[in-house]
């Protein structure tokens, strides 16, 4: 018999107790829940020993993805980031005041800005998401390289079911 985790433990005291239900979601949704509390506080750490929070790592992370000039429009940050615009105001706010983002006029709009990385936040930014990427890759260690694939077409496929519901 497979070795019991937490959740499996429940799923067999729900089983007792209301043999009718079907807990395949907990299954699913209450494992992704106690992975990602449980290795939140080692990705934490990785931030923190860069000066940031997992909301200032986001904002840095876009722009550096977005590429050179590493720059985008508030209302791109904050589509990609899924957050208000009042809440990245005051996260662009307390970047720009340490000298890791710095609001532009867009050329091509006169009436917009942009918010652009500067080489201290592309250095940062860079620098902390390979720490992130190794920590996370750490982490995975427990699969093999076959079933992390897998995982993550199943994740995929669920996270795609759930989009489409505007989830």
């Amino acid at each position: 018999m497979d070795q019991l985790d937490r959740v499996g433990l429940r799923r067999r005291q729900w089983a007792s107790e209301r043999p009718e239900m079907d807990t395949t979601g907990m299954a699913i949704f209450g494992r992704a829940r106690v992975i990602t509390l449980g290795v939140r506080t080692e990705i934490e750490k990785v931030f923190d020993r860069f000066g940031l929070d997992t909301g200032d790592f986001d904002v840095l992370s876009t722009l550096l993805r977005a590429g050179p000039p590493y720059q985008l429009r508030p209302t791109e940050l904050f589509r990609w980031l899924m957050i208000t615009s009042g809440g990245l105001t005051a996260r662009l706010a307390r970047l720009e005041k340490r000298g890791l983002v710095v609001r532009i006029p867009d050329p091509m709009d006169g009436r917009s800005i942009l918010v652009a990385l500067t080489s201290e936040g592309q250095q940062k930014a860079s620098a902390a998401i390979v720490e992130d990427m190794r920590i996370e890759a750490e982490l995975l260690g427990g699969l093999s390289a076959e079933e992390k694939e897998t995982l993550a077409a199943l994740l995929r496929k669920l996270a795609l079911s759930l989009e489409a519901r505007g989830l």
